[in-house]
C-alpha cells in the first residue's frame, strides 16, 4: 500500500485574492477609478453587466475574512493592492486612508501568524493613466516603479514577499490583445507595446523596492505561463504552432525577465506588426533583476495544431503572431469555465523550469477551479469535483517535488468566491461559499479538506465529505 503523500514541514500553503475582485467600496475611502471600473460599467463588457462596485464586501469584511484564513490555518494570504486606492492620481501624493486599510489588513495577518505576500499590480490600472495611453504609454511603468517604492516604504519588511505584477500576459493580450479584459483594446501592436512596458514596469519595481528596504528584499513575479502540447507530436505543423504560440505565450515573459532578451523567434514571427523600437536602451538590463522565486498560476494545459483555414472561435484569440493557430476540441471533464482538467501540465512546468532555472526558488501562486456549487438544504455545500481538482493539483506539486523541481509553496485559488472579471459572478472559484445577497461566508468542503492538508502536510483521502 503507498504511503500518504507528505509536504516538506516549511513548505508554505496559503490562499489567494485579488482587490478588484473582493473589495468593493469602489468609490468610498479616496478610491479612485480603475479600468475595471470603466470596463464594467460598459455595457456588454461583463457578463449581465456585472460590476465590482461592491464585489464580495470585503472592504468591510476584511476582518472577518482575516479570521477565516486564520481559521483555515494557512501560512500565508496573497492579497494585491488596488493602485487606484493608494494613488488615486496615479502618480504624486497618497491617499492615507486606502493605505491605512492595507497597513491594517497587514497587520492583522501577522498577528494571526499569516505571512502577507503582496502582489502590486492584479490589472486594476488608475483610469487616469489609461487616459493616458496606460501599457501603451512608456510614463506607465516608470510611475509603476515609483508606486513600487511608495508601497515598500509604507510597508517595509511587514511584507513577507512582494510581486510585482500578476499575469502580465493577460494585462497584455486579453486587456490590448483581443478586448475581453480592460481596457477593451483590440490592437496587436498595442498588446506588444503593453507586455514590454509591463515587463519594464516589473523591473523597475524590482529595483526600488530593493533601494527602499536592501539588496536582500522578497520580490517576486507571477506569470501565468501556458502548457503547449501539439495535437500531433509527429506533425510538424502542430509543432510549429506550438514554438509560435510559446513565442508569445511564455517566453516574451521569461526572456527578458529570466535571460535578458527577447526571444529571436519572436521578434522574426511578430516582424510584420512591430520592429520593437518601443524597446530603448537599458530597458533590458532594468528588466533582468534577481528574483527570489517566480510565481506561477496555473489551471489547464493548451493543445494547438497547425493552422486549418477554419475560424479558430467565437472569440477573437489574443496572440499576435499567430492568430490562425487551431485549437482542436478536447475530450474529458470540464470546469465551468470551459476549461479542460489535466495535472500532469503542473508537475511539467513545474519540473521544465526547474531544470532550465535550476536556482530560481519556485511557488505555485494561483490554483484552483470554477464549478457550479450547490447548497444542501442544511446550508452546507459539497463540492467533490473541486476537491478532487485540488487533490490532483496537489499531487502534481508533489510529483515534482519528487523529480527534484525546487517548489516553495502552493497558492489556493480563491479563497473567496467572487467577481470573476468578464464572468461577473456567474463562476465561482471560492472555497469559501458568498451569498452575493447577503454576503454570508460558508466553507464548501474544498475548504475543510484543504485545511486539513495545511495543518498536517498530508492531503485527505478521496472520497471526501465533510462531517459538519
Amino acid at each position: 500500500m503507498t504511503a500518504p503523500r507528505t509536504f516538506p514541514a516549511d513548505f508554505l500553503w496559503g490562499t489567494a485574492t485579488a482587490s478588484y475582485q473582493i473589495e468593493g467600496a469602489a468609490t468610498e475611502g479616496g478610491r479612485a477609478p480603475s479600468i475595471w471600473d470603466t470596463f464594467s460599467h460598459t455595457p456588454g463588457k461583463t457578463l449581465d453587466g456585472d460590476t465590482g462596485d461592491v464585489a464580495v464586501d470585503h472592504y468591510h469584511r476584511w476582518q472577518e475574512d482575516v479570521q477565516h484564513l486564520a481559521d483555515l490555518g494557512v501560512g500565508a494570504y496573497r492579497l494585491s493592492i488596488a493602485w487606484p486606492r493608494v494613488q488615486p492620481d496615479g502618480r504624486g501624493e497618497l491617499n492615507r486612508e486606502g493605505v491605512e486599510f492595507y497597513s491594517n489588513l497587514v497587520d492583522a495577518l501577522l498577528e494571526k501568524g499569516i505571512k502577507p505576500v503582496v502582489t502590486l499590480y492584479h490589472w486594476d490600472l488608475p483610469q487616469v493613466l489609461e487616459d493616458e495611453g496606460g501599457w501603451r504609454n512608456r510614463e506607465t511603468a516608470l510611475l509603476f516603479g515609483e508606486y513600487a517604492r511608495a508601497m515598500a516604504r509604507e510597508l517595509g519588511d511587514r511584507v513577507h514577499l512582494w510581486t510585482t505584477l500578476n499575469e502580465p500576459w493577460c494585462a497584455a493580450f486579453l486587456g490590448y490583445g483581443n478586448g475581453q479584459h480592460a481596457p477593451g483594446v483590440t490592437d496587436d501592436l498595442a498588446s506588444l507595446e503593453a507586455a514590454h512596458h509591463l515587463n519594464l514596469a516589473h523591473g523597475l519595481a524590482v529595483s526600488a523596492i530593493r533601494e527602499e528596504l536592501g539588496a536582500d528584499a522578497p520580490v517576486s513575479l507571477t506569470l501565468n505561463l501556458h502548457v503547449f502540447r501539439p495535437a500531433d507530436p509527429a506533425n510538424p505543423g502542430d509543432l510549429e504552432s506550438v514554438r509560435r504560440m510559446d513565442a508569445v505565450g511564455n517566453r516574451i515573459f521569461t526572456g527578458p525577465v529570466l535571460d535578458g532578451a527577447y526571444p529571436a523567434d519572436l521578434l522574426a514571427d511578430t516582424a510584420a506588426i512591430t520592429d520593437w523600437s518601443f524597446v530603448l536602451d537599458g530597458d533590458l538590463e532594468a528588466i533582468h533583476q534577481p528574483l527570489t522565486n517566480l510565481g506561477l498560476n496555473y489551471y489547464d494545459i493548451s493543445v494547438v495544431a497547425a493552422p486549418t483555414g477554419e475560424p479558430v472561435g467565437d472569440f477573437p484569440t489574443p496572440w499576435p503572431g499567430c492568430r490562425d493557430v487551431h485549437y482542436p476540441e478536447r475530450p474529458g471533464e470540464k470546469t465551468s469555465m470551459g476549461w479542460g482538467i489535466d495535472a500532469t501540465g503542473l508537475t511539467e512546468l513545474l519540473t521544465g523550469l526547474s531544470a532550465r532555472y535550476p536556482d530560481l526558488p519556485l511557488m505555485v501562486t494561483e490554483n484552483g477551479a470554477a464549478f457550479d456549487d450547490e447548497v444542501s438544504p442544511d446550508g452546507a455545500v459539497h463540492d467533490p469535483r473541486r476537491v478532487a481538482y485540488y487533490a490532483q493539483h496537489v499531487e502534481a506539486v508533489g510529483k515534482a517535488l519528487d523529480a527534484g523541481a525546487d517548489v516553495r509553496g502552493y497558492f489556493a485559488w480563491s479563497l473567496l468566491d467572487n467577481f470573476e472579471w468578464s464572468f461577473g459572478y456567474a463562476r465561482r472559484f471560492g472555497i469559501i461559499r458568498v451569498d452575493y445577497d447577503t454576503f454570508a461566508r460558508t466553507w464548501k468542503d474544498s475548504a475543510h479538506w484543504y485545511h486539513e492538508l495545511v495543518t498536517t502536510g498530508t492531503p485527505p483521502a478521496l472520497p471526501y465529505t465533510h462531517a459538519g
